[in-house]
């Protein structure tokens, strides 16, 4: 019983943390121009972006979302990554994998 009540909270936590993370990306994403699948398939065909799966281990935890924006006349991978239990915003550059921010 207490076990329960324990995943629970925790549960509930982590959607609140994740609801919260994903309320501030908004601002974030919105200024980003993110690319469809098949665009982004395009820009990584074209050598434009390294494939995410090139750069996932620079994300600094498990990524739960990712997308390929262009922002800032470049193209960006914004993760949002599980790390420590909570979700942080990741930029990177999608030609380099530099982490930006």
């Amino acid at each position: 019983m207490v076990r329960q009540l324990h995943i629970r909270k925790t549960s509930r936590r982590a959607a609140l943390v994740l609801a919260t993370v994903l309320a501030l990306l908004a601002p974030a994403m919105a200024q980003a121009q993110c690319l469809s699948q098949s665009q982004a398939r395009q820009a990584v065909q074209a050598g434009e972006a390294r494939p995410l799966g090139s750069i996932a281990g620079r994300a600094g935890g498990e990524i739960v979302r990712a997308e390929l924006c262009r922002q800032g006349g470049q193209l960006v991978y914004i993760l949002s990554v599980l790390d420590g239990g909570r979700v942080k915003e990741r930029v990177i550059d999608a030609r380099s994998g530099q982490v930006l921010h």
